[in-house]
């Protein structure tokens, strides 16, 4: 295990003045949103209708025509959060929908598909105990990734104004447990659950994702999503990206989903949120 070198209580500070170097420089594009609540299941889905993706897919066009491009190595200076440890490095989301949006990337290259370490849960681990947080892994393109480079994401807490920190946590109530591992009646489609110790470290935790990849089927670090805030951890195999034109990553299990225009938002009431996740992952037995 690598040593922890972000000093206890100091992350949410470095967040405001990493922001506000990164804003005065224009490093931080952040792209605004309008968000509607469509409810289903007893689920009250937040979904966020971007109003303009111009910045972005300019510049994804613009990375596209450099061949491995990696917009992580070397990562902008102005949008330097702090360094965790030995191997990762915090930095702000450069294209944010929500405020405060955080990366938790490797040093060194490695695939956005690989296994995740204990390395890695400590690097989260460091950033959730001073930054209340949902932090979540897209395992591969299907999942939802965009860059090859592996890194783990944060955003705040609560994720909206609708009673409840994350919107799906409600339906955690009704959980059947074999040992450690929880099913949720709630979630039509294969996924593995459980609550997370207390103690909270790197090694821990990644013995705890290990058993959600086992109960699950999964012997790689593909084709999955992994959810985790400081009380609880849930993974998803999926089985394509997209519903249709709306593409699903990590957040939509939380109960967050992204269209890019009214006519998404449309086709996600007729189809509705939960059916929409159901149709991008492993069907139940």
């Amino acid at each position: 295990m690598s040593d922890i070198l972000l000093e206890p209580g100091t992350l949410w500070n470095r967040v405001k003045a990493a922001k506000k170097i990164a804003l005065a420089s224009g490093a931080l594009l952040s792209i605004p949103t309008e968000c509607e609540v469509v409810e289903q299941d007893e689920v009250k889905f937040l979904v966020r209708v971007l109003s303009n993706l111009v910045r972005k897919d300019a510049s994804k066009k613009q990375e596209e025509k450099q061949k491995d491009f990696n917009p992580f190595l070397p990562y902008e200076q102005d949008l330097w959060v702090a360094d965790i440890s030995e191997t990762h490095v915090c930095i702000l989301n450069k294209f944010n929908v929500v405020d405060n949006h955080l990366l938790i990337i490797t040093r060194a290259f490695a695939e956005q598909e690989s296994l995740l370490n204990p390395q890695d849960f400590a690097a989260m681990w460091a950033c959730l105990t001073d930054f209340d947080g949902l932090a979540f892994y897209n395992g591969g393109k299907v999942a939802g990734a965009s860059q090859r480079h592996k890194h783990l994401q944060i955003v705040p807490l609560p994720l909206g104004n609708i009673g409840v920190s994350v919107p799906i946590e409600p339906l955690f109530a009704s959980a059947i447990f074999t040992d450690a591992i929880g099913f949720i009646p709630g979630l039509p489609f294969v996924h593995a659950f459980t609550w997370l110790n207390p103690d909270k470290t790197g090694m821990a935790t990644w013995e705890c994702y290990c058993n959600l990849l086992q109960a699950v089927g999964l012997k790689d670090g593909k084709n999955y999503n992994l959810l985790a805030t400081r009380k609880w951890m849930l993974l998803v195999p999926r089985l394509c990206e997209c519903f249709e034109s709306i593409s699903v990553n990590s957040l939509g299990f939380a109960g967050a989903l992204l269209v890019r225009n009214t006519e998404q938002l449309q086709l996600l009431q007729e189809y509705r949120p939960m059916n929409i996740l159901k149709s991008v992952t492993v069907p139940l037995s």
